[in-house]
């Protein structure tokens, strides 16, 4: 955790270039509510704050999974661009101590990343708050957490065994959460053979759990419901995520591919 404290000490420029790249990227979307307003005019049924409100949760909430997941992902591309691969994975740490590191890192970073923008978000719109679960929408952001740096911990393995290109198929991985798990759109509209790979997705849980909370203040009972899913898939997919890392670590060793970036 440290030490990515001063990689992004070191590289403050591009955080404040990202910071607010993710900010106007997350008010281009959400201003598409107010750009159908004016183009629906009043058209019955038409309910612009509801979208608003949708598209901020999903603006919000993926950049925080998507964050969670790439700098999970991204703990091998980072060690081969400072050159401390070798260091780092021949030193006498247990990896499952490293990558508690590099996850734990990676939520704080982004919870506050996140926070910052839907602070910023905020001042553009007149959001209404009354009436949402803000601590079930928490607890359903946090186990979809635990879910994510699973999977970003599996995802971590591509750069290890594929160094030439490995960081380019983890960013085809996030992409295809975003596609199919219903950031900016329920999943219903999407093809029925893409819908079914959506309702295992985690993203898609998250997603429609927190909306679940804040659009319509549903209580913890009701959010078990995907707060359960989330939390199997974690704690299943975490523990297959070490060992299948482990394993991919000692044949990048055999092979000699963890200096390799070429």
């Amino acid at each position: 955790m440290a030490r990515n404290w001063h990689l992004t000490k070191r590289y403050w420029g591009w955080e404040v270039v990202w910071f607010f790249y993710s900010l106007t990227s997350g008010l281009s979307v959400v201003f598409i509510a107010q750009g159908a307003e004016a183009l629906t005019g009043t058209a019955p049924g038409f309910d612009v704050q509801y979208l608003t409100m949708y598209l901020i949760i999903g603006t919000l909430v993926w950049r925080y999974l998507s964050n969670i997941f790439m700098l999970t992902s991204e703990v091998i591309a980072w060690e081969r661009w400072e050159g401390t691969i070798e260091y780092t994975l021949m030193a006498p740490v247990r990896r499952w101590v490293h990558l508690v590191g590099q996850t734990g890192y990676s939520l704080i970073y982004s919870l506050i990343t996140t926070l910052a923008i839907g602070i910023a978000m905020a001042l553009f719109f007149e959001l209404d708050l009354s009436g949402a679960n803000l601590l079930g929408a928490g607890a359903v952001i946090l186990a979809g957490s635990l879910s994510l740096i699973a999977i970003g911990i599996v995802a971590s393995i591509l750069p290890l065994l594929y160094p030439e290109r490995g960081a380019q198929m983890t960013s085809v991985v996030v992409a295809s959460f975003l596609l199919i798990s219903g950031v900016y759109y329920p999943i219903t509209v999407l093809p029925d053979w893409m819908q079914a790979i959506a309702v295992v997705s985690p993203v898609t849980f998250v997603l429609e759990g927190t909306r679940a909370a804040v659009l319509e203040g549903a209580g913890l009972s009701e959010l078990w419901a995907y707060i359960l899913p989330l939390l199997v898939i974690g704690v299943v997919a975490l523990p297959i995520g070490l060992r299948l890392f482990r394993a991919a670590e000692q044949f990048a060793k055999r092979t000699g591919r963890l200096k390799r970036v070429g």
